[in-house]
């Protein structure tokens, strides 16, 4: 007696129908029917755009590439720079504080963020930028006793330095919280591992936390950045030549405010995509060996 499956005739001429039959893929009306809803709004918007003289195309044109608007946007890219270099230095600093084991500097890293997060960002900007109205002059020395040093607020800090000030201290509050909670998503037990292995406690950040913390910490990091660059504008209101400012003064003279809106948010729009494709690649680069 064979060992083998008996097929009976009935279940064989059924598989061999359905392996004859033919594939028919899932119909979705639906998805066609939101993708033409959107195209026919597309259109409509791009037509109002070419055709509705409002908008205004030839100032546009006229003012997009004037060097009082390139100037602008180099001044914001600079606020940009800066306040995000001395955040994320600042905010890794008062991320370190937050995973100490000390209870002391934990209160500290933990009130920083707190006070930081909780004041607008305006707020913050106007006070720097009006600090010699409280602190006429600052001096270094014994803490009530003699002074070494003594200068004068008004000389120290300049709008530019308040505007750097106030979007790094700003910045870094947000940034803290982005590298602790990229720090405690690696798995303590990779730690512990690398440890009864004996390898150094640096090296232990370098090759194990640092690369899978930077994949948490990335799009967080980025998006701060963006909002940031954007978050700019608000210096507008220190009178600094950057970007939302500049165009407000043009538009003031020539009273061509949707045109000159346009400029800035064209300029937005290059310089948010650069960074966006920027971040894909750093991005892509520290995703190396990640197969999820």
């Amino acid at each position: 007696m064979s060992s083998g499956t008996l097929t009976s005739p009935s279940t064989k001429d059924r598989s061999d129908d359905l392996a004859s039959s033919p594939v028919v893929a899932a119909r979705h009306p639906w998805r066609w029917v939101g993708v033409v809803a959107v195209l026919v709004l597309v259109a409509q918007f791009v037509h109002g755009l070419v055709t509705n003289p409002a908008w205004d195309w030839p100032t546009f044109a006229r003012y997009f590439t004037a060097q009082s608007i390139l100037t602008a946007v180099g001044t914001t890219i600079v606020l940009t720079v800066l306040g995000t270099v001395l955040g994320f230095a600042l905010g890794i600093v008062v991320a370190v504080l937050r995973l100490s084991k000390s209870p002391f500097l934990q209160a500290v890293g933990w009130t920083y963020i707190w006070a930081f997060r909780s004041i607008p960002l305006i707020v913050q900007l106007l006070f720097w930028f009006n600090i010699s109205y409280l602190y006429q002059r600052l001096s270094l020395g014994i803490p009530f006793g003699p002074e070494f040093v003594s200068f004068e607020t008004v000389q120290l800090i300049s709008p530019m330095g308040a505007a750097v000030l106030g979007l790094a201290l700003h910045q870094a509050a947000y940034a803290a919280e982005i590298v602790r909670s990229g720090v405690i998503s690696v798995d303590r037990g990779q730690l512990e591992a690398a440890a009864a292995l004996g390898i150094p406690r640096f090296r232990q950040f370098r090759r194990i936390v640092l690369p899978q913390a930077m994949r948490a910490i990335l799009p967080n990091a980025a998006n701060e950045v963006i909002s940031l660059f954007k978050g700019t504008s608000v210096v507008s209101v220190m009178a600094i030549g950057e970007l939302f400012y500049q165009v407000q003064v043009i538009y003031g003279r020539n009273a061509r405010v949707v045109a000159l809106l346009m400029v800035a948010t064209v300029w937005y729009i290059i310089l948010t995509t650069l960074l966006s494709i920027g971040q894909h690649y750093v991005e892509r680069y520290f995703a190396r060996g990640d197969r999820r």
